[in-house]
C-alpha cells in the first residue's frame, strides 16, 4: 500500500525518512488543465494567493516507530484542487507543528491572517513543507517547524528545549508530524512578544496568538485536527 499508516490515532515517531522524489507527482501530471482552470479561479477569488512550490506525498508508511515516505515538489495552484478532490489514492498531504508549551503549560496557537487560504483558522504555526526544508533529499521536520514558527510569531526556536521525539496523527484529509517545544516564559508574555512582532509586519500571515490553557479550550475556528493534540498534552502525555 503506498499509505499504510493507521488513522486517528497519535503516534510515537522516533525517525522521519520522507525523500524527495525529483519525477513529477501523478496528481499535477494528470491534471494540468483542471489544476489551471481552479487556480485561475482561486486567484480572482483571492488575489494574494502565491502559486509557490510545496510538497504533496506519493507514499508514507508507518512501521518500526518510523514514517518513511516519499514526496514531490507541486505547484500550490495544485495542492488547491488536490484539496478539493479529496480523497486521492495516489496522494496525501503531510505536515509539521511545533507543539509551543509556556511554562505555565498552555499552548500557544495562532489564528491566521484574512489574507491566507486559511483564513481565521486557529492552529500551531506551520507551513507546508518547501523545497528548502529538504537536506540532501530527506524532509528535516525541525527545520520546518523553526522556520515556520520563526515567519510567523518571531519566535527563535533554535536553542529551545524540545520533545525526545515526534509524535503523528493521521486521518484521511492528512497527517501530522508535531513535537513539543518549551518556552522558558508564561503564556501571557509570549502572547504579548508575538503580537508586538506582527505589528511590525506590513502583511503579516496571522492575525495574532491564540492561548489554550486547558483541554476545554475550543477557540473558535479551532482546526479539527487540533483537538486531539490538546487532549493529549493535557493528559500528561510523555
Amino acid at each position: 500500500m503506498a499509505f499504510d499508516i493507521p488513522r486517528n490515532v497519535i503516534l510515537p515517531v522516533d525517525a522521519v525518512d520522507v525523500r524527495l522524489d525529483p519525477r513529477p507527482h501523478p496528481f499535477e501530471s494528470g491534471n494540468a488543465e483542471a489544476i489551471e482552470r481552479n487556480w485561475l479561479a482561486e486567484k480572482a477569488a483571492n488575489p494574494a494567493l502565491f502559486d509557490g512550490t510545496v510538497m504533496l506525498l506519493s507514499r508514507l508508511v508507518y512501521t518500526g516507530d518510523r514514517l518513511e515516505g516519499r514526496c514531490h515538489a507541486i505547484r500550490f495552484a495544485t495542492f488547491m484542487l488536490w484539496r478539493k478532490s479529496q480523497p486521492v489514492p495516489s496522494a496525501e498531504h503531510a505536515f509539521a507543528h511545533a507543539m509551543l508549551v509556556s511554562r505555565d503549560n498552555a499552548l500557544i496557537a495562532i489564528r491566521m491572517a484574512g489574507h491566507t487560504v486559511n483564513a481565521g483558522s486557529v492552529y500551531f504555526a506551520a507551513g507546508s513543507f518547501e523545497p528548502c526544508d529538504f537536506v540532501d533529499g530527506m524532509a528535516d521536520v525541525d527545520f520546518n517547524m523553526i522556520r515556520e514558527v520563526g515567519e510567523e510569531t518571531g519566535l527563535d526556536l533554535n536553542s529551545v528545549r524540545r520533545g525526545a521525539r515526534y509524535y503523528a496523527l493521521s486521518a484521511e484529509r492528512g497527517t501530522v508530524i508535531f513535537r513539543r517545544y518549551f518556552l522558558d516564559a508564561d503564556a501571557d508574555e509570549i502572547a504579548a512578544g508575538i503580537r508586538a512582532f506582527v505589528a511590525t509586519d506590513p502583511e503579516p500571515e496571522i492575525e495574532g496568538p491564540v492561548v489554550i490553557r486547558n483541554r476545554n479550550d475550543r477557540p473558535e475556528g479551532l482546526k479539527p485536527h487540533m483537538l486531539p493534540l490538546i487532549d493529549w498534552h493535557f493528559s500528561g502525555s510523555e
